[in-house]
């Protein structure tokens, strides 16, 4: 018997599910060299271990999901003998020092109930009482009276990014810095760690003509910035146009990150940022097989792999052995055979590939979704685009009509090398971390 949302939400809160699901996948064996005993602080934790001063005398709303947690040691619940993995939220309700008056959810929900392109609705959250209020793809006036009817003064952010430019939880972060201007609010951004590293962005810039909630203004595919430095990035580049001015802003960054560090090297739990974002090595091959969302084939959605599988009806081991035969860097192909249990395909027997990345330091997960995309294209009669889609996720249409032209991955790859030199000069600015 299916569950209402609600009492759903009931048992993820009894049981601490929303805060649970850690994972370290594969990549693990290959940890960054030097970050044994090196352990990161993450935003929340320095605004906890100050005594939340930062918020001191402030009504308080935050915009978070599932992968807001912290580790035992850094609240009074702690010292209290309740330490673990906890959902800041729930830390923060149980402190006096913080006056938390209000939660905002994204695209997924706050606990995360959600699939793609869902959200939780407005409820009170049965755990501690708060009043939930429902953000995903509201923005401008439509955002801000949100904000004003909540009545807090103060909406901070902390929410796990993966490194892409369309991953939407981003562009809800731009969105509430405009939404706070407009309705007065101060904004606070409490970092975590880019977990594909925060290395030279790589990737088209995006056309604003393509501007959407997969990619608001003209960032890389792959930005490697952390949520501060997008916050910064927005702030100075973008927010002051679409609001009037920026938004008063406050950064709390972390300690131990290194912009070489993949996310096994933090010490810090891994929490599905969205459902079909299991692991970090999701998050690794995601900044360029995502674009297969706006072609005819899986995406690999409703497996235990998204985003390393991908494939379609009247595929084989030709597309494995065609892909490898490009070369691309750091990474091998394998013949992989699956049956979606939602999406694409669901239900049906396909055959494709498998992405298996050895080599992270070199892997390019932009140029390899480019090859993939040029392979298939090539190869399988059937395949189709969908094109607006696409489109969006790109940030442009010279990638498709570039591949529709017969065009390699190299010759793709230059035609956004300008734009994309102009974006990294800009993107130097906003860095603060080495």
């Amino acid at each position: 018997m299916a569950l209402s949302r609600r009492v759903l939400l009931g048992q993820l809160a009894a049981t601490g599910a929303a805060a649970a699901a850690v994972s370290a996948g594969p990549a693990a064996a290959q940890a960054t060299p030097g970050a044994r005993g090196r352990r990161v602080r993450t935003g929340f934790d320095r605004l906890a271990a100050d005594g939340y001063r930062l918020l001191d005398g402030r009504r308080v709303g935050i915009v978070t999901n599932p992968t807001g947690v912290t580790r035992g040691g850094t609240s009074r619940a702690s010292e209290a003998g309740r330490g673990g993995i906890r959902h800041i939220v729930d830390v923060m309700h149980a402190d006096p020092r913080v006056r938390l008056t209000a939660v905002f959810g994204p695209e997924h929900g706050f606990r995360g109930t959600a699939q793609a392109g869902g959200s939780e609705g407005r409820y009170d959250d049965p755990a501690t009482g708060l009043p939930v209020y429902d953000t995903y793809d509201k923005s401008g006036r439509e955002l801000a009276d949100i904000f004003t009817a909540s009545g807090v003064d103060t909406v901070v952010f902390d929410i796990q990014d993966v490194g892409a430019r369309f991953y939407t939880y981003i562009w809800t972060l731009y969105d509430c810095m405009v939404a706070a201007v407009l309705a007065g609010k101060r904004f606070v951004v409490l970092d975590r760690p880019n977990p594909v590293t925060g290395r030279a962005a790589t990737g088209p810039v995006l056309d604003r003509r393509y501007s959407s909630f997969v990619g608001r203004e003209p960032i890389a595919q792959a930005h490697g910035m952390t949520v501060v430095e997008l916050a910064l990035l927005f702030n100075g580049a973008f927010v002051p146009a679409a609001a009037g001015r920026p938004v008063p802003l406050e950064t709390v960054r972390m300690t131990g990150w290194r912009r070489t560090d993949f996310f096994d090297a933090t010490g810090l739990p891994w929490v599905p940022p969205s459902p079909n974002m299991p692991t970090p090595d999701t998050a690794l091959a995601y900044a360029g097989t995502c674009l297969f969302e706006g072609t005819n084939l899986s995406e690999g959605r409703g497996t235990t792999r998204p985003f390393e599988l991908l494939g379609a009806e009247g595929l084989d081991r030709r597309w494995a052995e065609a892909a490898t035969e490009l070369g691309l860097p750091g990474v091998y192909f394998r013949e992989a055979y699956f049956a979606p249990t939602f999406s694409k395909f669901q239900g049906r027997t396909i055959g494709g590939l498998q992405l298996h990345v050895h080599d992270r330091a070199v892997f390019d997960p932009v140029r390899t979704g480019i090859g993939l995309l040029v392979t298939v294209r090539r190869l399988w009669k059937d395949f189709a685009w969908r094109a607006d889609h696409f489109d969006r996720l790109a940030g442009t249409d010279t990638v498709r009509t570039m591949i529709d032209a017969g065009a390699g991955v190299e010759e793709i790859a230059g035609a956004w090398a300008e734009r994309l030199g102009r974006f990294r000069r800009v993107r130097e600015r906003y860095l603060r971390y080495p």
